[in-house]
């Protein structure tokens, strides 16, 4: 609506050029029919069809000259305001991307910004305009023939009321209901196939290739189904619609038939009234199949206004007005919306500025929510927390200087190596990305390669061994050169050797920057300065790796037992 008020008075123009459009087309019918009728009763009398062919003439161009006017208004006003709903909506999933993608997935919001949009822009083409446009001729069809006869008018009324109102109607009710269902099947259809193709390499191993394809070929099949049945509703409707129509077409003949034929010269309009109807079918039939579709618009209005509407908290941005000194979390308490008991419970720890620290504990006893408090992804229900006594909200602004963050599977884009590497900073030089690369041990790699740092890395990096994906991410922090590192379980999925390996690279390349690890296993452990057991949503040990080995047997137990002892 705010988008319609911003633009009323282009779409009053669309509105108006569109009726414009059919009226041209009206009154050229109209204006032939009583040329044809004149010329034909009085041939040799020039002067008095010299009106009707200029009048002919200049409908004749008037149409197509509103129609094209009219199609480059629609379609700027539409645009316009897509451009700016598009906008609005990229803005929105920006400053809630982590809200959003705990409440979405992922095949959710490529609906929301691929499909939803669409629709939107089709809300308007395909429905909105063709069906106040028709109604509009369906009123000025009425007025002009109730002005000679009100019972005619009446007729007309009922007649072209059936295939303006019923039939839309009809079409809402039946057809719509359909596409709104096949609208369901593909929309699961694009969530299930993306958690599918993302799970693709368990389905290969498992060698379930048939299943893989069975569950992709049924909605497909319901599909290609429901598109038979809604061809079969679209070819009985047009049907319907032109038997009303020959009905109103004959109601009009009969009553022009008895009210001009008093004498020859009257007799004219019998042709002029009843052929200009026929432009107005099509605007008509078009109020249908734009009905038909509205259900399907009206989910995604909803779905979109649903993600651009809900509030987002503004909290007023700080820079941070000198380097890096403390990470302090303070009495930090944190519930997750919805549920009762929470993940976190009056934590408390501070980081200073070159300290390494390991978090451990178990699935499920909050270290990832941990991370996302200390990044700013998520408010904590009480307590706080501080990068150098500054509310880590009021920084975000500042992240990427403040955090580098290396996970359990960073991505890599579908591009060349110096890219993926250069967008730790995007002003880097080529000399300063090679450099990285270097220290973190993939210089000969790379360079053994055909086409050296210009090497694709594919989609998601699949060029290359997990490893090596985590090597090439390692150096797209080191350019980023933030102080405070936080490594989420990098390693999870590689073999010991690997592990080892990249464990020692990534404190040997990182020794000068602030390191907070979440690991679930011991191993590298040495390479930290203070450890800290996470369970139940408080910290249950902590110091250092050789005192809780020295007094803690379940630390000393664990330790043993990565070490394969």
């Amino acid at each position: 609506m705010p988008y319609l008020r911003k633009y009323k008075w282009l779409l009053t123009l669309v509105l108006f050029l569109g009726l414009m459009t059919f009226f041209s087309a009206g009154a050229l019918m109209f204006n032939s029919g009583y040329l044809i009728s004149e010329a034909a009763r009085r041939p040799d009398a020039m002067i008095y069809i010299y009106v009707p062919v200029v009048l002919a003439r200049a409908f004749g161009i008037a149409r197509p000259t509103f129609r094209y006017a009219e199609r480059l208004t629609s379609h700027n006003w539409v645009l316009k305001i897509v451009s700016d709903f598009r906008k609005k909506l990229y803005e929105t999933v920006e400053q809630k991307a982590v809200a959003i993608h705990q409440s979405h997935q992922t095949g959710d919001l490529l609906s929301i910004l691929a499909d939803d949009i669409d629709h939107i822009e089709n809300l308007y083409l395909r429905t909105v305009f063709p069906i106040v446009i028709g109604w509009l001729l369906y009123l000025v069809v009425i007025i002009g023939v109730g002005v000679f006869s009100w019972q005619t008018g009446v007729l007309m009324l009922l007649l072209l009321g059936v295939i303006v109102v019923l039939m839309p109607l009809i079409s809402v009710s039946v057809n719509g209901a359909r596409e709104f269902q096949q609208r369901q099947i593909q929309h699961a259809f694009y969530t299930n196939l993306t958690d599918e193709v993302l799970g693709l390499s368990d389905w290969v191993i498992s060698g379930r290739h048939d299943d893989f394809m069975a569950l992709q070929e049924k909605p497909i099949k319901e599909i290609a189904n429901l598109r038979r049945k809604d061809h079969f509703f679209q070819w009985w409707r047009g049907f319907w619609v032109q038997v009303f129509f020959l009905a109103a077409v004959v109601a009009l003949l009969i009553w022009a038939g008895m009210a001009f034929t008093g004498s020859k010269m009257a007799a004219n309009w019998v042709a002029a009234f009843v052929l200009a109807l026929f432009p107005v079918v099509d605007p008509f039939l078009e109020i249908s199949q734009g009905a038909s579709e509205w259900p399907v618009y009206q989910q995604s209005i909803d779905r979109v206004n649903h993600l651009s509407h809900a509030p987002v908290t503004q909290t007023p941005q700080q820079s941070l007005p000198t380097t890096f000194e403390t990470l302090a979390i303070e009495d930090l308490s944190f519930a997750y919306k919805g549920e009762e008991s929470a993940v976190l419970q009056d934590v408390s720890l501070t980081v200073k500025a070159g300290e390494k620290l390991a978090l451990l504990g178990p699935s499920g006893t909050g270290k990832s929510t941990l991370l996302k408090l200390i990044l700013g992804d998520e408010r904590p229900t009480k307590g706080h927390v501080q990068v150098n006594g500054i509310d880590i909200a009021s920084l975000q602004d500042e992240r990427a200087n403040l955090f580098g963050v290396l996970d359990q599977q960073p991505y890599l884009f579908d591009t060349t190596v110096m890219n993926n590497v250069r967008l730790g900073n995007l002003n880097a030089t080529d000399a300063e990305v090679k450099q990285a690369i270097e220290a973190v041990a993939l210089k000969p790699l790379i360079e053994s390669l055909p086409n050296g740092y210009d090497t694709e890395v594919q989609e998601a990096g699949a060029r290359f061994s997990g490893g090596e994906r985590q090597r090439l991410s390692l150096a797209r922090i080191l350019l980023q050169d933030a102080p405070v590192i936080i490594l989420d379980e990098p390693t999870v999925s590689l073999d010991p050797i690997t592990e080892r390996q990249l464990l020692d690279t990534l404190f040997e390349v990182l020794h000068d920057k602030t390191i907070i690890w979440v690991t679930h296993h011991l191993a590298g452990i040495n390479h930290v300065d203070e450890v800290r057991f996470l369970e139940a949503g408080q910290f249950d040990m902590q110091g250092t790796p050789a005192d809780l080995y020295a007094t803690e047997p379940r630390f000393k137990q664990l330790y043993d037992l990565d070490r394969g002892h």
